[in-house]
């Protein structure tokens, strides 16, 4: 090895090396974040499509967050979820949820649980959404 290239070769190293550790503090820095909001839509559509059925009961409700409690394989949960985005699925008198409830949670987790998501309800007496592509003015048999 030339003694020009043996002299050379490790700043040569530490400035590639500078460079990759720029580009990806820069890549990080920039990534797109996804907004709390977002991130609870994408768990909410997760549980509902994965998540297995189980009973429940509401104990507290309002127009913003609804408590509830459950039991799987005999451990108890008391879970809350924020409904304050899915304000047109939940009836006007949100006492009337307050009772038994059906729910959905996964398996893997079981204390990540949902009551109501955007395709999916199993609140007693609150409107069931249409799924995505569904036609309303289709009758279904």
């Amino acid at each position: 090895m030339p003694a020009i290239l043996r002299e050379y070769l490790p700043l040569a190293l530490l400035a590639v090396l500078v460079v990759a550790a720029v580009a990806g503090g820069l890549a990080f820095a920039f990534r797109k974040r996804r907004d709390p909001q977002e991130r609870e839509r994408l768990r909410r559509l997760e549980v509902n499509e994965q998540g297995r059925l189980a009973d429940g009961y509401i104990v507290e409700a309002s127009s913003t967050t609804v408590f509830y409690s459950y039991s799987v394989r005999g451990v108890e949960y008391t879970a809350s979820q924020d409904v304050s985005t899915l304000g047109e699925l939940i009836p006007g008198d949100t006492e009337r949820l307050i009772g038994p409830v059906s729910l959905k949670y996964l398996a893997a987790n079981p204390a990540n649980s949902i009551v109501i998501c955007e395709h999916w309800t199993g609140l007693r007496g609150a409107r069931q959404s249409p799924h995505p592509g569904d036609d309303p003015a289709t009758p279904s048999n």
